[in-house]
């Protein structure tokens, strides 16, 4: 950062200026010293965060809650989404089935891009964009809150659940991956019904918005702006999900957006000299 003679550190008679968070020539590494951020932090936050969250979700979980349970929801949905004339999660899954490769890869897709991608995203606001980061922080933190709400009052059977008649398969049990919801671990740790709101759309929808709002080039703005579709098509494809669920990640995202906003503000207020950018 280059200061002005008058006012630079050190000199006499002048105090050197607190960093803005609306400056374009504040330094990201003084804006974060100024806004309290500190990596480590911010790690155990996240950390004991996701904590909480996993043990919430899965009290909620397909160990306590019945099947039964579970399938009236799905049968509902699916009234819904035939009155709607988009229950049409099947004709999309069954083009793609005789070939293993292209399953494969959306397996691995629906299972790990949403935590790489979004790990990438909180990193690049925190390192490139400090005075951003907390409020698309909170907004990820209060949606994530709201789509425990929606596990815990709407337990879903997914797709790939639904009884043969119903024609889904189950692609990580038929072709595999780095990981299966069928394995004796994963069934004791993952909640199998926590289908509404889909977090992977809400999540990659909040990728989605970060990168747009911060990254340089159009190109750039335009590639991340798929990243949402091509989580749809990852989480229906491979019958993790219907339609409505990732209409239900959108809401959640826009609650919590509204909510992570009215945080950070109520934050803002108690540094009156640094003032959240507009994005």
């Amino acid at each position: 950062m280059s200061w002005p003679a008058a006012s630079r550190p050190g000199t006499r008679g002048s105090a050197a200026p607190a960093p803005l968070a609306d400056d374009p020539r504040a330094d990201p590494s003084a804006l974060r010293r100024a806004l309290g951020l500190r990596w480590w932090r911010e790690v155990l936050y996240i950390l004991a965060f996701y904590f909480v969250y996993s043990a919430v979700r899965n009290l909620q979980g397909s160990a306590s809650v019945s099947k039964a349970h579970a399938l009236r929801h799905a049968r509902s949905l699916i009234d819904v989404e035939r009155s709607l004339h988009i229950f049409t999660e099947r004709s999309v899954q069954k083009p793609f089935l005789d070939y293993h490769g292209f399953i494969e890869f959306w397996n691995l897709f629906y299972g790990t891009f949403h935590f790489f991608v979004t790990i990438g995203a909180l990193l690049w606001l925190f390192r490139r964009f400090p005075e951003r980061y907390p409020k698309w922080r909170n907004a990820l933190a209060c949606t994530t809150a709201v789509a425990l709400v929606g596990f815990a009052l709407y337990p879903l059977l997914p797709p790939r659940l639904l009884p043969h008649s119903f024609g889904f398969v189950d692609t990580l049990h038929v072709y595999g991956s780095l990981w299966s919801f069928d394995s004796g671990a994963m069934q004791k740790v993952s909640n199998q019904y926590a289908a509404m709101p889909s977090l992977h759309f809400g999540w990659s929808s909040w990728c989605a918005l970060v990168f747009i709002s911060t990254l340089p080039r159009t190109w750039m703005k335009v590639l991340v702006a798929f990243y949402p579709f091509a989580t749809v098509f990852s989480i229906v494809v491979t019958a993790n999900h219907y339609w409505l669920d990732a209409v239900g990640g959108a809401v959640a995202l826009s609650i919590g957006y509204g909510i992570g906003v009215v945080i950070t503000d109520a934050q803002a207020r108690r540094r009156p000299v640094l003032r959240p950018v507009d994005t």
